[in-house]
């Protein structure tokens, strides 16, 4: 058959936040009978639309937003399916900061620390460029950054991890003195968390987090990066990804131009 045409790519993508929505609450949805439905509505076959569906996860992946585990992300897909799931998140505005609060962090191995990624973890070639392609429609890292209830819900688990690090690590004396200090102090200061080391050093986390996958951009502010130069030995940004599912986190230490490509995207403009 010809490619799939507009109302085609509407009704699976649909189905597919239908079947997601149900997923991240935990609720029970039958896959077979979705694919019967689509089967009769579209003409396309079983094998077609389940390839479809995991095309779609790899549009959500790529734009840092939860997929349907059960359909592992296809690239390879037609850009019209792009325009297809971004028109869907755009009459459903409310569904970017759903998921934002993830469980009580009671135990420190609840939140995964893992290696960050490098280049020896890259994506293969053909994924990266469908990648870059969705991200050229969809600026992610502004997303995360204007949902202040998803950066609020990564900032106090984080608060939780390190108060709950320090208890483990037989240090009470230090866990009571953990702060918030963008929600005590307010947020200028180039970190969210002031916290120590079981040894006592002193230990300012940055907290950037996100509901999509490891490699999800985010913006940094100039002075974020100026405070990680200043107290390189103790600031670290602590990224959080996967939040609406299961958290997990990986750290940075300064200087961050070693980690990530830094791209400048605003310019102050002051009046001559």
């Amino acid at each position: 058959m010809a490619g799939w045409s507009e109302e085609e790519n509407d009704l699976i993508v649909a189905d597919y936040f239908a079947m997601l929505g149900s997923d991240l609450s935990g609720q029970s949805y039958n896959k077979a009978a979705h694919n019967r439905n689509l089967v009769e509505r579209t003409g396309r076959s079983r094998a077609s639309i389940e390839w479809k569906h995991q095309n779609i996860s790899a549009v959500l992946k790529a734009i840092g937003e939860p997929w349907i585990t059960g359909y592992k992300p296809a690239f390879n897909f037609q850009t019209t399916l792009i325009d297809a799931v971004l028109k869907w998140l755009a009459a459903h505005p409310d569904w970017l900061s759903a998921g934002a609060v993830a469980p009580r962090l009671l135990d420190p191995r609840s939140l995964w620390l893992d290696p960050p990624p490098t280049l020896s973890n890259n994506l293969p070639p053909d994924e990266l460029e469908q990648t870059q392609t969705v991200a050229a429609k969809f600026d992610v890292a502004k997303r995360d950054e204007a949902n202040r209830a998803l950066g609020l819900a990564g900032e106090q688990h984080v608060l939780e991890f390190e108060r709950v690090s320090l208890m483990s690590a037989g240090r009470p004396d230090l866990a009571k003195d953990v702060r918030w200090v963008s929600e005590e102090d307010g947020d200028g200061l180039g970190y969210d968390i002031a916290s120590f080391t079981p040894e006592g050093r002193p230990r300012f986390v940055e907290v950037k987090t996100t509901n999509g996958w490891e490699r999800t951009p985010f913006h940094i502010s100039r002075n974020e990066l100026e405070v990680s130069e200043r107290l390189r030995e103790d600031w670290r940004l602590m990224r959080i990804w996967n939040f609406a599912r299961q958290p997990k986190a990986f750290e940075l230490c300064p200087p961050l131009s070693a980690h990530v490509s830094l791209m400048p995207t605003s310019y102050l403009a002051r009046f001559q």
